[in-house]
């Protein structure tokens, strides 16, 4: 895998993989001043046949990265900025089961407010307080029932 170029999911390609150590690809990229990042293997998806990695992580991601400093990786910082349950002590996901390293740590209601939308059970609460669509709360909309279509009723 070490030469294998490096894409990422917003079809970028950001370098190449330099070596592959505890389970993470080191990810060189730079033209004059080159910058190594460890990219956790959970991450990647190897295509030999054409020497590519493609990785489920943006270009942004992979560069807001902790660096490899001195051949070193921190893989608890690694696994922080990614968002695995290795890189925290009780992650929000941690539940009655066996919680394996790249897991997830967050939850989807996590993930949305990071995003910036409003988690599902803050939506649905909000539609139930401000009761149906407001076109269908008219009192004079048609019901749907065979009564309210006839002249007069039935």
């Amino acid at each position: 895998m070490e030469g294998f170029e490096v894409v990422t999911s917003d079809d970028c390609k950001i370098g190449h993989v330099a070596e592959v150590r505890d389970g993470h690809l080191i990810v060189e990229h730079g033209l004059l001043k080159k910058t190594c990042h460890a990219v956790p293997e959970t991450f990647a998806n190897v295509d030999a046949a054409d020497k590519v990695v493609r990785l489920s992580v943006s270009k942004e991601i992979v560069e807001t990265s902790p660096k490899v400093e001195n051949g070193t990786i921190d893989t608890q910082a690694v696994a922080e900025h990614f968002g695995l349950a290795q890189g925290f002590a009780a992650p929000e996901t941690e539940g009655y089961g066996e919680l394996l390293p790249d897991d997830p740590a967050f939850g989807a209601d996590q993930d949305a407010f990071r995003a910036g939308r409003q988690p599902a059970d803050q939506e649905r609460a909000e539609i139930r307080e401000g009761g149906l669509e407001p076109e269908r709360d008219k009192a004079d909309a048609p019901t749907g029932y065979l009564s309210d279509r006839v002249p007069g009723g039935l």
